[in-house]
């Protein structure tokens, strides 16, 4: 068996850079993302809150489904920071609207523990995640 020793390492460079980048802005996401909120999503979890824990939990899958699908469709680092740019305020413009339009009293609801909600916003932000994954063909 003969095992190329070389392309593994070049491999696992091209691999702890591309992770690395992802974790990241995945990190930068959630922090943009709980500052676009009205509550505080850390303490509301800190308290116990399932809600507020549900619909983070969604926002943070719904980010990394395009996030994923960068990954596959460049491996150029700056066309990625630009994919995950695009996709991260495709997501907070998402978010924005069912607070904003559809769910008016969303922040009450998910102050109060209302998980309904909770699932409501977090299924919106991974279905606008997975659209905006498969999305980024070219």
């Amino acid at each position: 068996m003969n095992v190329d020793y070389q392309g593994f390492v070049t491999g696992a460079g091209h691999f702890i850079l591309a992770f690395g980048l992802s974790c990241l802005f995945l990190a930068i996401f959630k922090r943009i993302y709980q500052w676009s909120t009205p509550y505080n999503e850390a303490n509301l979890i800190r308290e116990g809150n399932t809600a507020a824990s549900i619909a983070l939990g969604g926002a943070i899958i719904g980010f990394a489904l395009p996030l994923a699908s960068a990954l596959t469709q460049t491996a150029d680092p700056l066309e990625f920071t630009m994919w995950a740019l695009l996709a991260g305020v495709i997501q907070i413009v998402a978010s924005l609207v069912v607070r904003k339009v559809i769910v008016r009293d969303l922040v009450a609801r998910i102050e109060s523990g209302n998980i309904a909600s909770a699932v409501y916003l977090a299924a919106t932000a991974i279905g606008v995640g997975m659209l905006n994954a498969a999305s980024m063909t070219y």
